[in-house]
C-alpha cells in the first residue's frame, strides 16, 4: 500500500483540474501544466479533491500509485507557487551571466560555455548566486542539475557550481615535509 497514494489530494481555490483521454491538465494563477497518465490507476476528480485508486494490485501499479500522486501534487503546487532552486558559483574568475535566452559561464576553461534557458524557466543572477524558478518542478530540478554538472565542486578548494545548502566534504591537501 502506498502511503502517498492513499492520501486524498485537495484542490485549492483558483485551481482547476481537468482529465481528458488520460491527460491531466492543471490550470492555476501562474499557468497551466499537462501530463499524460497511464490508465492502470483510476484517477477520480471531484470539486475540491482528487483520489487515486489502482485498478489491480501488481508491483507496477503499486509503484505508479504513489508516483502519480506526487506528480499531481507537484503540478497543483507549481501553478500556485513557483518552484525555486539556488546555485552558487564559487571560484576565482568563475562567472555566470544571462544574455537573452542563453546563460554564459566562465568556469576556468579556455572557452566560455553557453547554455540555452528552457521555455517556462526564469533565471536571475545576483553576483555568485543563480536563482532558477518555474512552475514545473521536474524541469527546474533538471535544469539546475545540468548547470551543476558543468563544473562540479571539487573537494580541495570547493571551486565549482553547487546547490545553496549543499555541504562539500573538504579534503586536506598535500603536506610539505
Amino acid at each position: 500500500m502506498s502511503r502517498i497514494g492513499k492520501q486524498i489530494i485537495s484542490i485549492p481555490a483558483k485551481t482547476e483540474v481537468i482529465q481528458h483521454d488520460g491527460v491531466i491538465t492543471v490550470k492555476g494563477p501562474l499557468g497551466e501544466l499537462s501530463r499524460p497518465f497511464n490508465n492502470t490507476i483510476d484517477i477520480t476528480i471531484t470539486e475540491n479533491a482528487i483520489n487515486l485508486i489502482p485498478k489491480e494490485v501488481t508491483a507496477t501499479t503499486q509503484a505508479l500509485w504513489g508516483t502519480y500522486a506526487a506528480h499531481i501534487k507537484n503540478m497543483i503546487a507549481g501553478v500556485n507557487k513557483k518552484f525555486e532552486k539556488k546555485l552558487i558559483v564559487e571560484g576565482i574568475g568563475f562567472r555566470a551571466e544571462v544574455s537573452g535566452e542563453n546563460m554564459i559561464f566562465n568556469l576556468g576553461f579556455s572557452h566560455k560555455i553557453t547554455v540555452p534557458i528552457p521555455k517556462g524557466i526564469s533565471v536571475v543572477i545576483e553576483k555568485t548566486i543563480i536563482t532558477i524558478s518555474g512552475i514545473n518542478k521536474e524541469l527546474v530540478g533538471y535544469f539546475a542539475a545540468s548547470l551543476r554538472d558543468l563544473k562540479k565542486p571539487e573537494p580541495y578548494k570547493g571551486k565549482g557550481i553547487r546547490y545553496e545548502k549543499e555541504v562539500i566534504r573538504r579534503k586536506e591537501g598535500k603536506k610539505s615535509v
